[in-house]
């Protein structure tokens, strides 16, 4: 699409803040207002569209699209998101270890655990540990708990938990995350241990590499998405 504006600017709107392109509303692709919590996030938005060059690159604009799924797709059936977020308790990448190699094992471990721990104080959950790809049995009461706990969490919560969880393969990660437990350097780190010792082991190649900063990217933006969220 050709970039047709030459301003972007936040704005008060009802309901909270909103974007305005040569002073006319932001709508999302559905036609709803652009109106986000905060101001800050407003003015986040506003830069991306302000960034962009003769063509419109809707995709580098993930925050625009984190807001829109919020207004959109969850907004009016935040059901489906959650139940979707909440799914991946029952196969949460930090509850999966290696059983060989011990080295991959033990930073699994020193890098995982602490998560698991953190969310056992926090939601009163005891999820377990395998050494298999195999789908853990967890406890009823635990995936409960913590679909509840997303349950809580408003629409653009959601979007950017929901960002986070689908990126990483943790919902686990992906609520510290949202709590402000953890900031995005350690949420990288911690979802890309597995590869990152692969590449340590046997180097990279262009298209892992190509994948690897999709992913990064997009963990990026949730974690600054919920970052502007508060």
């Amino acid at each position: 699409m050709k970039r047709w504006y030459k301003q972007a600017s936040a704005a008060s709107v009802a309901g909270g803040f909103g974007v305005t392109l040569d002073g006319k509303a932001l709508n999302t692709p559905a036609r709803t207002p652009i109106a986000v919590p905060t101001e800050n996030l407003a003015r986040a938005i506003a830069e991306e569209w302000r960034a962009q060059g003769e063509t419109i690159d809707m995709h580098a604009m993930r925050l625009t699209r984190l807001a829109a799924t919020a207004l959109d797709r969850i907004a009016p059936d935040p059901g489906a998101a959650i139940q979707e977020i909440a799914g991946y308790a029952a196969t949460d990448l930090l509850c999966h270890r290696a059983d060989a190699p011990a080295d991959l094992r033990q930073r699994q471990d020193a890098v995982w655990q602490p998560v698991l721990d953190w969310a056992a104080r926090r939601y009163g959950v005891a999820l377990q540990v395998v050494e298999s790809m195999m789908p853990a049995k967890q406890p009823p009461a635990a995936l409960a708990a913590l679909r509840s706990a997303v349950a809580a969490l408003d629409h653009f919560t959601l979007a950017g938990l929901h960002g986070a969880t689908t990126a990483s393969g943790s919902l686990l990660l992906g609520l510290a995350l949202a709590e402000g437990q953890i900031d995005f350097d350690r949420l990288w780190a911690t979802a890309d241990l597995d590869e990152a010792w692969q590449r340590e082991k046997w180097g990279d190649d262009p298209l892992a590499a190509k994948r690897r900063a999709g992913i990064e990217a997009d963990l990026r933006a949730a974690a600054r998405f919920l970052a502007l969220l508060r």
